[in-house]
Formats: structure tokens, C-alpha cells, sequence
């Protein structure tokens, strides 16, 4: 999936060997959240990791709505232990109902 954010092109793309999902730009790794899958229907994003020189361009943003809706689309519901996965649900209210009981 390709998202656009603050004017670069960010390719968000599921790598279950690492169980993460990964954002790319200009063909660099520039950001990753960590992941489980529990019971067969949750995705637990545990830790989400940007490199340095992608901070604040939107890098992470772009991540955790790929990831999202990447789950919405798989039916999972979500256990967002990760602080930036959280935060991330909680200033983008669309998601919310993503997040498992």
C-alpha cells in the first residue's frame, strides 16, 4: 500500500517472517511497528520504531495507518500496547473501533 504524507511517497508493506510492518521511502527502510497475532482474530502492535533521519516527516503517521487499516481489511481487532500505536488511534478517532474489548 502507498501512502502519500507530508509531500513523500511512504510504501507500507506487511513482512510476517519479522512480524512487523515496515515503511519504506526512497527505497530505505525508515520505519517499522512490531507485531503479534493472539487467538486467531488480534493483532498486538507491541513497538513501532522510526529511523533518525525520517523523525518528524510523517514517516511513523503513514505506518500506523497503513497498518490499521491493513487489519481492518483482515478483520482483526486491535490491542494497541505500543504508545505511538495508541496515541496514533486516539488523535485519529476513525479507528477507534478497531481496538479489541
Amino acid at each position: 500500500m502507498r501512502v502519500s504524507e507530508s509531500a513523500q511517497d511512504v510504501v507500507v508493506r506487511d513482512n510476517p517472517d519479522r512480524a512487523r510492518y515496515e515503511a519504506w521511502v526512497g527505497g530505505r527502510l525508515a520505519a517499522f511497528t512490531a507485531y503479534g497475532l493472539a487467538g486467531g482474530d488480534r493483532i498486538v502492535f507491541r513497538h513501532t520504531q522510526t529511523d533518525a533521519a525520517f523523525e518528524g516527516r510523517g514517516v511513523a503517521s503513514a505506518l500506523a495507518r497503513g497498518a490499521l487499516d491493513d487489519a481492518r481489511a483482515r478483520g482483526l481487532a486491535v490491542v494497541p500496547r505500543c504508545p505511538f500505536v495508541r496515541g496514533f488511534i486516539a488523535r485519529h478517532r476513525e479507528y477507534e473501533d478497531l481496538v479489541a474489548n
